[in-house]
């Protein structure tokens, strides 16, 4: 038995799919199958130690300031608050452990009560 995804699959669709399959497992090895020694610049290490966070702040910020495409008119929203206390307690641990849980948790211990008791 035949699934449709195999009957309408042309040799122009197996092209592209094996051309990018070459293409991304070439970029990843490239760095692997070298004989010599590669070392980023001082100031390509620095930046790429922010990528992370800046990639995080992304993600989150408009899921806090934005409800369905448009920044949120009231202060009556759960989530500034989450997200402001997260933080407070995320700079008020930092540098001792579990300071990522503990944001979260802490987060989650003012979201939920606003969110589900006051309807926020």
């Amino acid at each position: 038995m035949n699934s449709p995804a195999l009957d309408t699959t042309d040799l122009w669709t197996l092209g592209v799919i094996v051309g990018l399959t070459l293409v991304t497992v070439l970029t990843r090895c490239f760095f692997v199958l070298s004989s010599q020694d590669w070392h980023l610049p001082h100031w390509a290490q620095r930046g790429l130690q922010y990528a992370p966070i800046a990639a995080l702040a992304a993600v989150v910020a408009p899921e806090v300031v934005m409800l369905q495409g448009q920044l949120i008119s009231t202060w009556q929203d759960a989530r500034l608050y989450a997200a402001l206390t997260g933080a407070a307690y995320f700079f008020w641990r930092k540098g001792q452990g579990q300071a990522v849980l503990g944001t979260i948790v802490s987060g989650m211990l003012v979201y939920l009560p606003l969110h589900l008791g006051l309807g926020w």
